[in-house]
Parts: C-alpha cells; sequence; structure tokens
C-alpha cells in the first residue's frame, strides 16, 4: 500500500491530545508497516518533530506563510499532494480531512464535538468562549460535516464516541471503527523515594498525602466533595490540581483560600511523579472521547476515581471507582473509601496496573494498518486475521 498520512500536528508546535495521538501512532505504524510506503505531509510552520526516519517512509513539507495556509492546505494543497503520489490510502487523524477521488479517505475523529449542534457545544462547561475560539469551534464543525459527506472510515477511540458520532452525524455506524489509545512511553511509576522526595519538596508538599486532580476537568464538584469529607481525614490530606493553561475560576478561588494546591505547566516528568505518590487520582470529567489519564494515573499506581461520563467507564474496565459527575456527595464517600482504607486503595491499585497494560500503541497501529486494508475492500476474514478490531459487546 501507499499510505498518506496528514502529520501536520507534528509541524505546528502543539500540544493536546490530538498532538499525542498523532506523535504516538505514527512511529508505531512507521514500524508496523515495513512493508508499505508511508508518505507523510507535514508543513513549515515549525521543525518537524519526526527524526531518522527509515526508508520506506517519505516526508512531504507543505508551504505554511500564515493561519491562512493552514485553511488552503486543508481545503487544497493536501489533496492535490496526496494525488500527485498516487496514495491508496488517505488517513486523517484530526478529526477531519479531504482525500484524492483516487484515494480511499480514513478519518480519525476523537469524538463526536465538532459534529454537536453549535448551540450545545457554546453551552458546555469548561471553555473561554472568546470570538477566536468560536470561529475556530464554526470552522471544525464545517469541515467535519463536510469531511463525512464521503464514503470515508472512521476511526475513533472508543465505543461511546462511536456511538455518539453516528448519533450526531447519521454516518453509518458499520463505517466507524474503534481504536482504542494508549499512554505514551514515558508513563511509568516512579519508586525512587529520592525523586518523589524532590517533587514534593518543590511543590511545597511535605509528607503530607495528597490526591491529584485536573484543573479542568469538572473541579467544582470535587471540592463540594472534599467539604463534605470528616475533618481529621480532610486534615491529614490536600488536593493538588494541575493543569496545562488556566484552570476553573472555582480553582484558583480555592487555591487563593487555601484549600487546594494549583500547578500549572507541570514538566511532564514532575506530573509522572505526582500521579507515582498521589493516594488517588480523581477525575469527575463532563465529557471525554476516551480519557487517557485515567491510564496514565493506574500506569502509575495511582488508585482512580471517576465519574460515570463518556467513555470513562469503558476505558477504566472496572479498574476504578465511578459516580455520576455531579453527585459531590457520593464522591465524597468514594474519596473517603480510599484514603481510610488501604486494602482498597491496594486492590484499585493492582486492579488498574492490569486495565492499563492492555491498552499499547503497537496495538492501536496494528488495528488501524488493517482499517487501510478494510478500505481498500480486504475481506473480513483476512483483516480480522490482521488484528482489525472486531465487534464488541
Amino acid at each position: 500500500m501507499r499510505i498518506g498520512i496528514d502529520v501536520r500536528y507534528l509541524s505546528h508546535g502543539l500540544v493536546g491530545g490530538v498532538h499525542t495521538y498523532i506523535r504516538q501512532l505514527v512511529p508505531a505504524l512507521v514500524q508496523a508497516a515495513s512493508g508499505h510506503e508511508l508518505l507523510l505531509y507535514a508543513d513549515q510552520k515549525a521543525p518537524f518533530e519526526l527524526v531518522q526516519l527509515p526508508g520506506h517512509v517519505t516526508v512531504r513539507y507543505l508551504p505554511w506563510r500564515h493561519g491562512a495556509s493552514s485553511v488552503l492546505n486543508d481545503m487544497l494543497l493536501l489533496r492535490r499532494a496526496m494525488a500527485a503520489d498516487m496514495v491508496e490510502v488517505a488517513h486523517f487523524p484530526a478529526n477531519y480531512g479531504y482525500g484524492p477521488r483516487t484515494a480511499r479517505t480514513v478519518l480519525t475523529m476523537h469524538d463526536a464535538m465538532t459534529l454537536m449542534p453549535l448551540s450545545h457545544v457554546f453551552q458546555s462547561k469548561g471553555t473561554n468562549w472568546n470570538t477566536r475560539t468560536r470561529a475556530m469551534t464554526v470552522y471544525l464543525y464545517l469541515c467535519s460535516h463536510l469531511a463525512l459527506r464521503g464514503e470515508a472510515l472512521v476511526l475513533t477511540v472508543s465505543e461511546h464516541a462511536r456511538s455518539e458520532i453516528a448519533r450526531y452525524s447519521r454516518y453509518p455506524v458499520e463505517r466507524i471503527v474503534p481504536v482504542y489509545h494508549a499512554p505514551t512511553p514515558d508513563l511509568r511509576r516512579i519508586k525512587d523515594a529520592h525523586v518523589l522526595a524532590e517533587v514534593r519538596v518543590r511543590h511545597g508538599l511535605g509528607r503530607r498525602p495528597f490526591i491529584l486532580a485536573d484543573g479542568l476537568k469538572n473541579p467544582a464538584v470535587l471540592l463540594r466533595a472534599w467539604r463534605r469529607i470528616p475533618p481529621a481525614l480532610r486534615g491529614d490530606h490536600t488536593i493538588v490540581f494541575f493543569s496545562r493553561r488556566e484552570p476553573l475560576p472555582v480553582v484558583r478561588q480555592a487555591a487563593e483560600a487555601g484549600e487546594c494546591l494549583l500547578l500549572l505547566n507541570l514538566p511532564r516528568a514532575e506530573l509522572v511523579a505526582l500521579f507515582s505518590a498521589a493516594s488517588a487520582f480523581v477525575f469527575p470529567s463532563w465529557l471525554e472521547g476516551f480519557g487517557i489519564p485515567i491510564l496514565e494515573a493506574m500506569l502509575c499506581g495511582a488508585p482512580v476515581i471517576a465519574s460515570d461520563r463518556g467513555s470513562i467507564p469503558e476505558v477504566a474496565g472496572g479498574a476504578a471507582l465511578i459516580c455520576d459527575a455531579e453527585d459531590d456527595g457520593a464522591l465524597a464517600e468514594l474519596i473517603v473509601r480510599v484514603l481510610s482504607d488501604p486494602a482498597e486503595a491496594g486492590r484499585l491499585r493492582q486492579l488498574g496496573f492490569a486495565r492499563a497494560a492492555q491498552f499499547s500503541w503497537r496495538k492501536a497501529a496494528d488495528q488501524t494498518l488493517a482499517a487501510y486494508r478494510r478500505a481498500l475492500g480486504w475481506p473480513l476474514a483476512q483483516l480480522l486475521a490482521e488484528g482489525y478490531p472486531a465487534e464488541r459487546s
């Protein structure tokens, strides 16, 4: 096969879930597809992140001068470049894309957010809807719906995301394939007491036990639950919120009142250390297409308490304690259960290790490669032998 992949996320200096997906999947595909030709389409906004690529991989660079260049590449230049290279499969891993007529198109849609009615999206919690954000949301909405007008094969991150994409787009569910993501290779439990102690000292934690949470993922319910916890237990512990950008105002207010610690833009190694040292990771998110932080925490040995929204129960797979995303009373009970019962914390820790071990980027790459073959019309029996995901019950 001649496989073309839009990898512009790797030449934009970006961060976030889509970037992580492409950054991890593409090297795994390079290994899995050693008998095929891979053409990677980047642009010139920032240095390309992948180096020392093998001979079956070619990188093409599209022009980039300003923001409008991305739109031109989206709508025209990338499709022309793929047509000139005679790719057989055109993979767009960032929610939308338009392959040449001579190729089969494969889209990765990470969730249904860009397909939902705009009125619903703009009412969602946890987003600062300034003019630029609104304009980008409208653009992505239009692009995603346009991309599904063709006969693309759609990859997504979970069974829940699959059903939501079909619901909001009315795209045939049989053409939507769940392929699970995985934690990044740097996620390993840190056991070195000196390393853990250094991180604690750096952030003023000392020896005090703490629970860890994302400052953007429904933090208000955690703060309400925390106030319900018996004072003695609460006095012995603290909450550490992390965030890669300014968190929701409730977190900033709680930090200023001394109810929690807020850490912004943590280096990755320090976040891994905090996962490894946390008494629990609490993730009461409103909406997740996948929910990779759950697996990250599990890999590092943190007992996980999470909400019942989106794909979270599916990904947790029985290895986390689950409650309603807005039920602070139930959440308080689960936090008390983990913090006051070492046996329960140990049980969740072992379940988490086992669950996280079931996910890998090589498995995702094998299933993605099989999806390419399906897009080209390979028979189902041969696809299943190649690792294509069978229907999950």
